[in-house]
């Protein structure tokens, strides 16, 4: 009798020992946070080890959940699938797979958030800070430039004219304090220690440089030297940074110094060859074998801008009414589903001619004998927009809210132009080119970033928000280009904080020699 209430005793002993060794056995997740956006939270925690575990949620005060995920990632992004019509409370419980998220143990594994009610706002924040990652999160971790890419095959590529963007994506996100002022300096450091030492074509950079060696990287095939285009966005971006740290701390001033010192040694006129034209590329290797004009009207003005405003190589204004606004694309003229096109090719040609030089370059009150270049911007994009409407080639998904057609990876065919009227218009939309156009279209523009993400944000939108491409065209896994682009990605941040602030307009326009510039070209600003 004894030896039997033993062994008992031994297996009650060995069950509750096995019991509180169960009980112990998990690994909850470290650092677990939760953050609600209008149609979505995000769910980060550290996973060294890649367990899995099983993402549940709650939407009645943890009564029931239901599984949303699982995963041996370390983040988890939740769509909701339709907006709140109210503020409301979601619980959420990242659990090791195999245990019941109702148990005790499951409330170890658990976080809360407050989901807010859909406001423009609140949209426009949520996609600004998003895209601003881009540039802080994926910024090359060395030099501070921006990676050409997400999906690089050449290796660790870094862009000059995408990094100009990001500069001014920067700045913004410093002040709306998605990061700090001094990590938007530091970033910004580096990047100008990088081109202080990198090699420069007659003060000009390369379009691309290789993070790896630090050395340029071919573009194509004899475009491995001096890249004028790109170097014009990159320095919209350094003068725009500039002004905003004028009046900062010491380490800042030394800072602008710095900028300014990069600014005055780019020889913008030695790019002209002795002619009444500016060229965009020049290499060591091949001298002006590319031998391409820089004409209009296109992405390039803020090209002619800046070579105008240089304090130290400056161009005449012949170079810019010789070889910019004499190209056989430069001058329209006609209208489109009844809205007039002043300048530009059919249809206005892809969106980001409306982006680019328009990032620091305030369009508003800009004209002269030519345009107005609000309005004209203005009619690029509601003619876009027009010709989704219409729809001529009848495209899966095209409407008033899905359009926009830019330069953009493709779906179909890889990297891309896209513009209505052409081959090359083959059902793929690019959000980038409807949300950067927020400053010119505003409601058609909110119109179509609620599209975009209330109703297709569960495929288009990621952790640098959204992806570059989709094509609704196409088959269900090979709607959607999974990457993105330095240069995508920075017209969104910056536009939207133009159209929320203008104070990446007000920063670069607050460079006295963009008025010289702009005043030798034959351009009115005015001041209403």
């Amino acid at each position: 009798m004894k030896k039997r209430i033993f062994l008992f005793s031994l297996l009650a002993l060995i069950i509750a020992g096995n019991a509180a060794a169960q009980k112990q056995n998990f690994v909850v997740p470290e650092v677990m946070t939760a953050t609600a956006y209008p149609g979505h939270t995000e769910l980060n925690w550290k996973n060294r080890t890649a367990f899995i575990y099983e993402v549940y949620r709650s939407t009645d005060a943890g009564k029931t959940f239901t599984k949303r995920a699982e995963t041996s990632a370390d983040s988890y992004m939740d769509f909701f699938g339709k907006p709140l019509l109210k503020a409301q409370s979601y619980i959420y419980r990242v659990i090791p797979k195999g245990l019941s998220p109702l148990s005790k143990d499951a409330a170890k594994f658990q976080t809360k958030v407050l989901v807010p009610i859909v406001t423009d706002d609140a949209l426009l924040d949520m996609t600004q800070r998003y895209t601003t990652r881009y540039f802080f999160d994926f910024a090359q971790p060395v030099y501070g430039l921006a990676r050409e890419r997400s999906n690089d095959v050449n290796g660790d590529i870094i862009t000059t004219g995408g990094t100009g963007f990001g500069i001014m994506a920067l700045v913004a996100g410093a002040e709306r304090k998605y990061i700090s002022r001094d990590d938007a300096y530091k970033t910004i450091e580096k990047i100008v220690a990088f081109l202080e030492k990198t090699e420069r074509f007659h003060g000009a950079w390369a379009h691309w440089y290789d993070a790896a060696t630090g050395k340029s990287f071919s573009f194509s095939e004899y475009d491995d030297g001096g890249d004028l285009v790109e170097t014009a966005f990159l320095t919209q971006g350094l003068l725009t940074a500039r002004e905003y740290f004028r009046n900062g701390n010491g380490d800042e001033q030394q800072l602008v110094k710095r900028i300014t010192q990069l600014w005055e040694t780019i020889e913008w006129s030695w790019y002209t060859q002795g002619t009444d034209a500016l060229y965009w590329h020049w290499s060591k290797n091949y001298g002006w074998k590319m031998n391409h004009r820089i004409t209009g009207f296109d992405e390039t003005m803020i090209t002619y801008v800046l070579a105008a405003s240089s304090p130290t190589y400056p161009i005449e204004r012949s170079v810019y009414e010789n070889c910019y606004t004499n190209s056989n694309y430069y001058l329209n003229g006609k209208s489109y589903y009844g809205i007039k096109l002043d300048l530009g090719m059919e249809y206005g040609g892809p969106l980001f001619f409306t982006h680019y030089s328009f990032l620091g370059l305030n369009p508003n009150g800009l004209s002269d004998k030519y345009t107005n270049y609000f309005e004209r911007n203005r009619a690029h994009a509601l003619i876009h927009r027009a010709y989704a409407i219409d729809n001529p080639k009848k495209h899966a998904g095209y409407a008033a809210n899905c359009w926009g057609f830019t330069s953009s990876d493709d779906p179909i065919v890889g990297y891309t132009s896209h513009q209505p009227g052409t081959n090359d218009e083959n059902g793929t939309i690019s959000p980038t080119a409807a949300i950067s156009s927020i400053v010119y279209t505003p409601d058609a523009s909110i119109a179509a970033l609620r599209y975009f993400y209330l109703e297709k944000g569960q495929k288009l939108f990621g952790k640098y928000g959204f992806y570059d491409a989709f094509n609704l065209s196409q088959v269900e896994g090979q709607q959607v280009v999974h990457s993105y682009l330095a240069i995508d990605q920075g017209p969104i941040a910056v536009m939207i904080e133009n159209y929320r602030s203008g104070l990446l307009w007000k920063l670069f326009m607050s460079n006295p020699e963009i008025h010289t510039g702009l005043t030798k070209l034959g351009f009115t600003l005015s001041t209403k």
